[in-house]
């Protein structure tokens, strides 16, 4: 009987030494998921990210400001000290939405009213009159909204010929040369006569300015949310660079 008791409590503690592994295991898991190395992505691609952000909120980056920021959390500190304005707790993706509304109810001539965050932009916007339409919408604004894209088709087409154009510098660079102009200046065309829309909502369209535009898109352009601004940082990268929201935890490392 002493022997089984023995056994038993050997037993057990077997069974808590394995749970404390697993514990330890999947608490080192769930740290490495808080740490994502925002390393990884291409530093360009982070630089034109932060031009969004100096835009959407209206100052500069000093040149060595950003030089020891080591993560996503300092990053946001320091974008959050230098927006300026008087705080004012109201949602700027709600007051976007209503300055979007009436720029389109004034250039389509149609009742606001029926205008909703769900309201089909493709249908209010068929293609004859879409390019004069967003022309007017952006003077209504008071700036470029650049909703309007080439087709997938035609960028694809235009990236596989600048790509083919380079790896053909090597062996013939006069018909590399020709190729990478050629696509480059297609490129430039193609987005300046773009007439396909990414977003399918009116509501889309809104977060869209409400992150790219913060202070503009605001009823007091001198006001700003501060309890919103991390946020809007966190959509951006989200929007741009195809990260999830989980991955941009305060401790994600740019080093």
């Amino acid at each position: 009987w002493n022997f089984y008791l023995t056994l038993v409590a050997r037993l057990d503690e077997h069974k808590i030494s394995r749970l404390r592994q697993y514990l330890n295991v999947t608490c080192n898991a769930m740290a490495d998921l808080d740490t994502y190395e925002l390393c990884n992505i291409d530093p360009e691609d982070i630089s034109d990210v932060l031009v969004k952000v100096e835009k959407s909120f209206g100052f500069k980056f000093g040149d060595t400001e950003l030089k020891d920021t080591k993560t996503f959390g300092e990053l946001c500190d320091i974008i959050t000290s230098k927006v300026q304005g008087d705080n004012s707790n109201d949602c700027t993706t709600q007051q976007a939405f209503y300055k979007l509304r009436n720029a389109i109810a004034d250039t389509l001539l149609i009742d606001k009213t029926c205008i909703t965050p769900d309201t089909d932009l493709q249908k209010l916007f068929p293609k004859n009159i879409r390019r004069q339409s967003f022309k007017n919408i952006d003077r209504h604004l008071g700036f470029k909204t650049k909703v309007l894209k080439p087709k997938h088709s035609i960028t694809g087409t235009l990236a596989i010929i600048f790509i083919a154009s380079l790896v053909g510098l090597f062996f013939f660079w006069q018909a590399g040369l020709v190729g990478l102009t050629v696509s480059i200046i297609a490129m430039t065309f193609a987005n300046k006569f773009g007439s396909e829309l990414d977003l399918l909502t009116v509501g889309q369209f809104a977060d869209k300015l409400s992150r790219e535009h913060y202070l503009k898109s605001r009823r007091v352009s001198t006001t700003a949310n501060k309890n919103e601004v991390v946020q809007k940082i966190k959509d951006l990268f989200i929007a741009d660079l195809g990260l999830e929201e989980h991955q941009l935890t305060r401790q994600a490392s740019f080093v």
